[in-house]
């Protein structure tokens, strides 16, 4: 099954995980670390980014950030990117660093942030890192030392979350450890680490219960939060993406898709609207029914009718083809 686009919009708050592959070490020592977030604290410069909480431990990392002026996608590339080149220098190394790709959950303020600022903080804690609150306190390598004043790294935000416990600094510190403190007999929280109807409600149970009194609430494995919140997210996606679509077409005509990937496939443009069987230009056609309908937001019955074939032909061909690596190269030649 093909992984699902990311979601994101200026503001939105995201939890984000990245391991090491196959268990390897992303930080070896303090020199890695303070690379990281060094440039960790440059994306988060001049409103781009907020980070709330962060934990780095040698094979493992949590974020919790959100975002301003620039997209997640475009601040984790700048991020990890950059990291993976540099660590890749210094010992003199190549390839992967990270597991695929970091994973990232889109959550809902209310109630999430709190408790995922806990969960991130107690990481080094339950991954044996540190053996108790007090050496918790002094972690140099996670924001929780931060919030407790012990640390400082100016690029972080502290006082959003100290001002939930106290208007006063003081107090504030104290209730937020003893909040952090309190989550420790917690143990693991799987259910801040996904998104979907089972995180969101905190349990089958819960769906169960759900289920039983026969209502039904929108859910999203990338989204942790309502039913509520999911809809409004992926509402604003659709028509994010409907949008993208239209200023797409706007650019790209079918005449100028046509006469692209003919030129790719050596043929004629007149070949594709001949009912030519030809392998090239059947395999032509194909990558402009998937282009066009998936791609460009053309209707399969307007490339159906370009094309002179049957508007059940394209739609089956754009529902199950996909896209290799030449197809979108073409794609983004046509989008510059």
């Amino acid at each position: 099954m093909p992984r699902k686009p990311r979601l994101d919009t200026p503001g939105a708050l995201h939890h984000v995980m990245a391991r090491g592959i196959e268990g390897t070490k992303i930080f070896r020592n303090k020199g890695d670390f303070e690379d990281f977030l060094k440039r960790l604290g440059d994306i988060a410069s001049d409103n781009r980014i907020s980070v709330i909480a962060w934990s780095l431990m040698p094979n493992h990392l949590h974020l919790l950030i959100r975002t301003g002026k620039l997209s997640l996608s475009d601040a984790m590339r700048k991020l990890l990117t950059g990291y993976v080149v540099n660590f890749n220098k210094r010992y003199k190394r190549q390839g992967h660093l990270f597991q695929n790709r970091y994973k990232s959950i889109l959550c809902e303020e209310e109630p999430y942030l709190l408790e995922l600022v806990r969960y991130i903080h107690l990481n080094p804690l339950r991954a044996g890192v540190v053996k108790d609150i007090e050496e918790l306190n002094k972690y140099p390598y996670s924001g929780h030392s931060i919030i407790v004043g012990k640390e400082k790294r100016p690029w972080q935000i502290k006082n959003e979350i100290l001002e939930r416990f106290d208007n006063d600094v003081r107090k504030a510190k104290v209730k937020y450890i003893n909040y952090v403190t309190d989550g420790i007999s917690v143990g693991r929280r799987p259910d801040l680490t996904g998104g979907g109807l089972i995180k969101s409600m905190g349990g089958w149970a819960e769906v169960i219960s759900l289920r039983k009194r026969k209502e039904r609430t929108p859910s999203d494995s990338r989204i942790l939060g309502s039913g509520e919140y999911v809809q409004t997210i992926l509402e604003e996606a659709e028509e994010k993406e409907a949008q993208s679509l239209r200023l797409r077409r706007r650019k790209v005509t079918l005449d100028k898709l046509s006469k692209k990937v003919a030129e790719y496939f050596r043929i004629y443009v007149e070949e594709l609207q001949s009912g030519s069987r030809k392998r090239e230009v059947q395999e032509a056609r194909v990558w402009i029914a998937i282009l066009g309908v998936k791609k460009l937001g053309f209707s399969g019955a307007e490339v159906a009718r370009y094309l002179g074939v049957t508007t059940s032909c394209i739609n089956r061909i754009a529902a199950s083809g996909v896209m290799d690596k030449s197809c979108d190269e073409i794609l983004q030649e046509l989008l510059k």
